[in-house]
Parts: structure tokens; sequence; C-alpha cells
């Protein structure tokens, strides 16, 4: 696998660690290259990652060769969804793809000595970038003066329900023989 300027959060870096070391005791061709993964690339805060970057559950689309566009869900393991919606990291195709950023190409090697060049053209969704405007989105909330606006106000005679209501009377108010 060749890449350039691969950049994992720390989660990630993580996850692919325990990948390799579960791996290696199975003798895994897929070890060499998660070894070149974790040594070759950048790791960040993850809410310090670009939006642009491919991380764990990011949905992408990438080319493979000079093949169609695909979109992918990259995921941690393989999931029982709609057939060719995710792409596993444990898998060349998205060990390669998993730090790739938005207009980066690399190139994957097969043990056959088959290669093939992967592409990014876009990052339709990125878990950390979403994280991050939800709370951008809050903290715009709470700066409000404010956060209710009062639309209606109920008169002070009407009672919570289930609450009952005593009689009302006045010094003048005489209720009458019916209320004996």
């Amino acid at each position: 696998m060749t890449t350039t300027n691969c950049c994992l959060t720390r989660k990630d870096f993580a996850v692919l660690e325990v990948m390799l070391e579960r791996r290696r005791a199975f003798a895994d061709p897929i070890v060499h290259m998660l070894e070149h993964k974790l040594s070759s690339s950048d790791v960040v805060p993850v809410d310090s990652i670009d939006p642009d970057i491919v991380t764990l559950n990011s949905r992408a689309v990438f080319c493979i060769d000079a093949g169609p566009a695909e979109t992918r869900t990259l995921v941690q393991d393989e999931v029982h969804g709609p057939v060719g919606s995710s792409l596993s990291v444990a898998t060349r195709r998205g060990l390669c793809v998993l730090g790739m950023a938005r207009g980066q190409t690399a190139s994957i090697e097969y043990p056959d000595g088959r290669r093939e060049s992967i592409r990014i053209k876009a990052v339709l969704y990125q878990p950390e970038a979403a994280r991050r405007a939800l709370g951008q989105k809050h903290q715009a909330d709470q700066r409000r003066p404010h956060g209710l606006t009062l639309v209606y106000s109920a008169e002070a005679c009407i009672r919570p329900l289930g609450e009952t209501a005593g009689m009302l009377q006045t010094e003048d108010d005489d209720p009458g023989p019916s209320a004996a």
C-alpha cells in the first residue's frame, strides 16, 4: 500500500492497533498493510480532524482504478445491512481508504502482485464533523437571550389538571337555600 499524508484520529489509531495484535496471532496477510498504515499516519485528536478525511463510520465516495464511483460507509466490522452499503476496515480497500482525504489517491498491492488505485472523490458524512456541528448549534442556541418565547398565558383561575377548584365567595355573595 502506498499512501501519503494519511491522518487518523486517536480512536481510529487505537482500533487499528487492536486489529493488528489480533491479526498477528493468526499470521493474517493484511498485517504488513496494518503496520505500514500505523507507522506512516499522522495522529490527531478526534475533535480536530479535518471534515474531508475518511474516519471510521464516514460515508465516502471513491473510485477504484478507472471504475465508476462507489459510495460506502467505512465500518469496523462487517454489518448485516443492505449489500454494498458498507466497507469493512478489515479489508485491504477499507484499510487503504481510512485516513485518506478528499482528492487523495493511494495504491494497494495484493499478494498476487495485482495493484489497484483508489481515489477519494468526496466525504459525504463524517461523524466527528457532525458532532462538532451539533455542538456549535447547541452553543448558538444557548447564547440566545431567551430560549423560549411565551405564546399563550392561561388565566390564573385555570387550575392544573387533577386539582379541584374551591368555591370562590365574596362577603356579599349569599349562596342561598340550595347551597345548604
